[in-house]
């Protein structure tokens, strides 16, 4: 995705990207694999526009998380990340609990706790990705009551290398590529 777009979600909301999104979308002749976060819900309901499937690379980490278990913290670099990361494990909870797979706490509503790893979006934007990965690992193993860790941005993935919790912590980037993949096959 292109930096502007996310600078003007960030600022506005992912709504109002959704022309500029439409046309960069527009033309696509397979499967499309929308690996900002904060972008991805506009990008995926464009689907139906684009005439060809739109997949959200955090999707699968999403319904990872919730067949993980109900207590989830969300970790992000950057706050506009946050809300639609919640709003897609709420989905993906819903999906779960209609298929019969409602996860680690069946009968228990989901509860999402998001953190923002103050300082390290400024990491990442200066170029230093190893201070960036060290901020969010450090801030994954801070958690201690919730059932998953999911980093909400594919950028954050390298941090799962470096945590010492036990807790699962879930990133985008393979289970994202790995169900685009699948959908290409299928297509």
């Amino acid at each position: 995705m292109a930096p502007e777009l996310l600078d003007r979600a960030r600022a506005h909301g992912p709504g109002p990207v959704a022309p500029d999104v439409l046309a960069r979308l527009d033309g696509a002749d397979g499967p499309v694999l929308v690996t900002c976060s904060t972008i991805g819900a506009v990008a995926e309901s464009l689907a139906p526009a684009l005439g060809v499937p739109v997949l959200r690379v955090d999707r699968p980490m999403a319904a990872a998380a919730v067949r993980t278990g109900r207590r989830i913290a969300v970790l992000a670099t950057v706050e506009s990340t946050l809300a639609p990361t919640a709003a897609l494990l709420a989905e993906e909870a819903g999906l779960a609990e209609e298929a019969g797979q409602a996860g680690g706490a069946a009968g228990r509503p989901l509860s999402v706790r998001t953190h923002l790893v103050a300082g390290a979006w400024a990491l990442f934007e200066a170029g230093d990705t190893a201070a960036h990965l060290r901020a969010v690992a450090a801030a994954a193993d801070a958690v201690t009551d919730a059932d998953a860790v999911v980093l909400a941005q594919a950028s954050m993935a390298g941090a799962a290398d470096l945590v010492r919790t036990r807790l699962p912590v879930l990133s985008s980037p393979r289970p994202g590529l790995a169900a685009a993949l699948d959908l290409a096959a299928r297509a």
